[in-house]
């Protein structure tokens, strides 16, 4: 069965979080943006887990679905061409704050376990450790490596994935305080490690670079604080519609049931290029070695980026892929899309009423963003958003890169071509 994951998001127990993150928006966006597996994160926090049990319920093997009677509420408000089926798979992210190798590490993990008995089993093995109840993503003093073997003693069907490896602060590779290897982490337990997360400031082109990343499945997930932002980076599955298919797409290497993943331009990404956000000075990798690291306007370091940090410990020239590659397409929202189109804030409620006209005709967002004819798009939203669609599945952007927490911004038209085309459609 062809499906799309979303497998890490928050919900709103999460620090800066939307407090509409609930049972029922999951899966009602979800069905909007095409999605057919959505995270449940922060499966371990305490008020959450206890919503989750009292409004899913089991489904295939590993899966839930919403109970009947608020699925069909929700499903009332769902446009008839974009209802969908939707399973939930219990997730959490888990920050990892820890000495070893005489430098303090900061990495963040998705654990994914397959059954409510694990999720339990795992929150209460975590909250005799740290702190649970205070944060849906929680902190904890424990080696990543302990909480790769504790979590499998939960679990043995436990699916263990490095979450955005690249970013700076808090990841298994980033520059401030990760590693130079996933074998320098997790040591003789690496095999228990079958896929790795790019992040929103890198694509598996990027990734490819690095021989030692080629034995791991590359997944992009959105890490969304906010309904809305599901399936912004996703994956693309073809297999049994399960946990257990699910798990052997991942971690098995000739199985053939994951496709591929859904990217951000990573230039869009918070930490693509070097930089200091305080003084909004935005480099090049280039531009921060001439510097020799230090901001030019204040003579503070800099936050090395992912570009930087991935040429520090790439081994092969770009393009070359290793077996386990698969394809991916950069795409970005269907509102910023629309907005480009009409010169106007995503948030207005220009933008708004053509993504819900867009959506009632055509189907769900990522469907219309990879799959739709340009002629349907164009019949349905006109020329400039078709035209927008056309550009993006190209390339055919201009960016400029995301820098030391700060999101890159992504333009298809210029004013003057935007004038230029509606012009056009004018005379027509």
């Amino acid at each position: 069965m062809n499906f799309v994951a979303d497998l890490h998001i928050h919900s709103r127990y999460s620090r800066a979080t939307s407090p509409e993150l609930t049972p029922e928006n999951l899966w009602y966006w979800s069905q909007l943006k095409g999605i057919g597996v959505v995270a449940a994160g922060d499966c371990i926090h305490p008020k959450w887990l206890d919503e989750l049990e009292d409004k899913l319920e089991p489904a295939e093997s590993g899966f839930f679905r919403l109970k009947d009677k608020l699925a069909k509420k929700t499903d009332a408000a769902v446009p008839a061409a974009c209802r969908g089926q939707v399973r939930l798979i219990l997730s959490t992210e888990i920050s990892s704050i820890y000495k070893k190798n005489g430098k303090v590490r900061k990495v963040h993990n998705v654990v994914i376990v397959s059954s409510l008995e694990a999720a339990r089993k795992l929150q209460k093995r975590l909250d005799a450790i740290g702190n649970i109840k205070s944060d849906g993503r929680p902190i904890l003093g424990l080696d990543a490596k302990d909480l790769l073997e504790l979590s499998l003693e939960c679990d043995p069907k436990t699916i263990f994935i490095p979450a955005h490896i690249w970013t700076p602060w808090f990841s298994v590779l980033g520059s401030k305080s990760g590693f130079n290897s996933i074998e320098e982490c997790f040591e003789d337990l690496t095999e228990h490690i079958f896929a790795l997360e790019t992040g929103l400031s890198s694509d598996p082109l990027m990734n490819w670079r690095l021989r030692q990343l080629d034995r791991f499945v590359l997944v992009s997930n959105s890490d969304a604080h906010s309904p809305s932002n599901l399936g912004r980076e996703a994956n693309l599955f073809d297999c049994e519609y399960s946990y257990d298919g699910l798990y052997r797409a991942l971690s098995h290497p000739k199985d053939p049931g994951f496709k591929g993943t859904v990217e951000f331009f990573p230039e869009e990404g918070k930490y693509h290029y070097d930089g200091h956000a305080a003084c909004k000075v935005r480099l090049h990798p280039r531009e921060t070695a001439r510097n020799k690291g230090l901001c030019p306007e204040c003579g503070k370091p800099v936050t090395v980026g992912v570009m930087a940090r991935v040429e520090e410990l790439a081994d092969r020239p770009e393009g070359e892929k290793g077996a386990r590659a698969r394809q991916f397409f950069n795409l970005f929202p269907l509102s910023e899309i629309i907005a480009e189109a009409r010169g106007v804030g995503k948030q207005s409620k220009q933008v708004d009423m053509v993504y819900r006209q867009m959506l009632e005709k055509l189907g769900p967002e990522l469907t219309i963003l990879l799959d739709m004819p340009l002629r349907e798009i164009q019949a349905c939203a006109g020329d400039v958003v078709a035209e927008g669609v056309n550009r993006m599945r190209k390339g055919q952007v201009s960016v400029a890169a995301g820098y030391d927490g700060e999101y890159g911004t992504i333009h298809i038209f210029t004013d003057k071509e935007r004038k230029s085309l509606e012009g056009q459609l004018a005379l027509f």
